[in-house]
């Protein structure tokens, strides 16, 4: 990491959201990028995000959650099918995609590691536009553990407060894929899939695939994502 600029912990799944963070953080930051384990159907990801770590020259942690923590999701119980199309998905209530409270441990992590590196910043790809379903991407939720984590941290009781950037938050995919092109993020590089096999290929038929698929469409880009 560069000593000639401040610190910063990046959450970084491996996936196209996280990628454009990473790249944007990295302009004005030494990113320390942290990825977790938390027996996620696809574990694919997590090469992606260890390779996307040292295209950027940053350093990585990935952290294992216990299997069974964060049960009851789509995303960590074979048992629940995953959407695979947007009427499956539907557009009410919250979406069993949905993973319990994992964006508050995902913080929580990221604040200890923020401490123990002297780091103020924190970045997360959190979006509300796409994923308005989940409780844990709102804006509130993102204000509510800033406050929190300067209440609960030494950095924060003296006084050096620490910030929790959502870079993402208001943007639509399409948003998010512009940006992280004029950042010359290479998505081919990227894991979005629920879904995706040992060797990194897309379903092609998950909501996040969809999402992502809508992205491309939209500006008319060509969509690198390898599909099985």
């Amino acid at each position: 990491m560069s000593v000639n600029k401040a610190k910063a912990i990046v959450l970084l799944s491996g996936g196209l959201d996280s990628a454009t963070v990473l790249a944007y953080a990295s302009q004005q930051f030494s990113c320390h990028t942290l990825s977790f384990d938390y027996a996620q159907r696809s574990l694919s990801e997590i090469n992606a995000a260890s390779k996307l770590a040292e295209h950027y020259a940053c350093s990585y942690q990935l952290i294992h959650i216990d299997e069974g923590v964060m049960s009851g999701s789509a995303l960590t119980d074979k048992n629940i099918a995953v959407p695979e199309s947007e009427t499956e998905a539907g557009d009410e209530g919250i979406p069993v995609t949905y993973v319990p409270a994992r964006n508050t441990l995902f913080l929580s992590h990221a604040l200890a590691v923020a401490e123990v590196h002297g780091a103020l910043d924190i970045f997360i790809g959190v979006n509300a536009v796409d994923y308005s379903g989940y409780p844990d991407c709102r804006p509130a939720f993102i204000h509510a553990f800033e406050s929190m984590a300067n209440l609960a941290t030494k950095a924060g009781v003296e006084g050096r407060k620490l910030r929790i950037h959502t870079p993402l938050i208001d943007k639509t995919k399409a948003q998010i894929i512009q940006m992280g092109v004029e950042l010359g993020v290479d998505y081919g590089q990227t894991v979005s899939c629920y879904q995706a096999n040992t060797r990194g290929e897309a379903c092609g038929h998950c909501d996040s695939c969809l999402l992502r698929k809508k992205g491309f469409e939209v500006l008319h880009i060509a969509d690198p994502t390898r599909y099985f």
